[in-house]
């Protein structure tokens, strides 16, 4: 429905936007020309209630930040979006035209001036609170005090369906309650039976007690291994929140994600403490239902590699990942994550052979400047058919000099671990399969 939305502007109000920066004319305005392109291409973040930091909804609430939303522009850190646009085809590209760059940057350059009131576009119709239709809602029955200060491990939370029967979702939502205290946020699938987290009560926060890295499950998945079949999934990703990540939908292709009667929904948390007391957090979780079950299954796959090392200062540092499907999959999504030093991440494509030869290789996405601020995920504009032997190839690098300034700390050898001051090298896909 976001998208739609943001879509929605009338003709007349495009022109608008055009003719504000031709030459001769007396200069763009906010409500002719600036509006419109702010409710095309960044309300959906900038408004009350998202993540985005001041709301790009009204003259008033857009003029005094004028000068840091041209230098942002034109630096093309806004609207965030990431992908070489030489590789891969993708929906809701946040991608500002030369024109647009322009129009603003004269707009701004002008005073920032407000213009007619006459010219300004209607407001877009955006939703209050969550961004799918709510069916089903879920929270945390407590809220969950975050500490001042020192790292907190994984805060894992059961929270029973009470579904009865098989229930197939079509799009889900998290939402923090404290967005200053969530780094992220995951809602898993445990189907009954399931003995992950089995140590866990229902509603109250759980924490491991050894929070070592499992390397057995972080090894690179290939065609041999279970997790290169989507179905073989002991539990399952159905959704997850990190600065950035928008609402997802499962819908693509008459296809939704099954959640087997009896589930639970175990919330991994992971808190920040920022060095000063923060209100706590109450996490919610919506889910829109299927009107009924559809004709193929949604999953979630990862490709997972922590067999690297990142020696200190080095600020090029290489790692691969590879994971091979062992069925035909539709392949909708990539979501590439790394942590502060992540640098670039490239995704490729090998397609198996065939009697005439070896299959072709293709880059599918390339991020060459990967930002740990923005966890986006960049959906095809259709799904992608894949082959059974299909390989997904990673390559990334990391920088863990002195000139990264996000560097937690050049000095240190760097080794998958789940604090962001640790390094992952990972890509959660979206797929559809086959109903079995």
């Amino acid at each position: 429905m976001r998208r739609i939305l943001a879509l929605a502007l009338t003709s007349a109000a495009i022109c608008a936007a055009q003719q504000g920066a031709q030459p001769g004319t007396s200069g763009p305005t906010f409500n002719k020309d600036v509006l419109p392109i702010f409710q095309r291409r960044c309300q959906v973040c900038h408004r009350p209630g998202e993540i985005g930091q001041m709301p790009l909804m009204t003259y008033e609430g857009s003029r005094p930040w004028a000068k840091a939303i041209k230098a942002a522009v034109v630096a093309k850190k806004m609207p965030p979006w990431f992908a070489d646009p030489r590789y891969g085809h993708f929906r809701d590209e946040r991608i500002l035209s030369d024109l647009e760059i322009r129009t603003i940057s004269a707009w701004v350059d002008a005073g920032a001036p407000e213009g007619d009131a006459k010219d300004k576009p209607k407001p877009l119709p955006w939703p209050e609170g969550w961004n799918i239709r709510a069916d089903e809602i879920f929270q945390m029955t407590e809220p969950y005090a975050v500490p001042a200060e020192y790292a907190l491990a994984y805060v894992y939370i059961v929270i029973p369906t009470g579904f009865v029967r098989d229930t197939w979702v079509t799009a889900a939502e998290i939402r923090p309650g404290n967005r200053a205290a969530v780094h992220h946020a995951l809602a898993v699938i445990r189907p009954p039976g399931s003995t992950w987290m089995r140590e866990a009560k229902p509603f109250v926060p759980y924490i491991p007690p050894a929070n070592s890295t499992d390397a057995s499950a972080q090894a690179t998945p290939d065609a041999k291994d279970p997790r290169a079949d989507p179905s073989a999934f002991d539990y399952e990703l159905l959704t997850a929140y990190a600065p950035g990540a928008q609402a997802e939908r499962f819908d693509g292709d008459h296809s939704a994600k099954l959640i087997p009667a009896g589930s639970d929904i175990v919330l991994q948390m992971h808190y920040t403490p920022y060095g000063k007391k923060v209100l706590p957090d109450q996490t919610r979780l919506a889910m829109e239902m299927a009107a009924q079950p559809p004709q193929k299954r949604f999953m979630s796959a990862v490709m997972n590699n922590a067999n690297w090392t990142i020696p200190p200062g080095d600020p090029n540092y290489e790692g691969h990942g590879r994971l091979t499907f062992g069925e035909p999959v539709e392949l909708v999504f990539l979501q590439p994550h790394m942590h502060f030093r992540g640098k670039d991440m490239t995704v490729r494509l090998v397609y198996p052979a065939t009697k005439d030869g070896p299959g072709k290789t293709e880059t599918l996405l390339s991020v060459p400047h990967y930002d740990f601020n923005w966890q986006t995920i960049y959906y095809l504009k259709e799904p992608l058919n894949l082959p059974p032997g299909t390989k997904v190839d990673v390559t990334a690098h990391w920088d863990n000099s002195a000139n990264n300034p996000a560097n937690p700390d050049p000095t240190k050898t760097v080794r998958w671990g789940d604090q962001s001051w640790d390094e992952m090298l990972s890509l959660p896909m979206g797929v559809i399969i086959d109903r079995y």
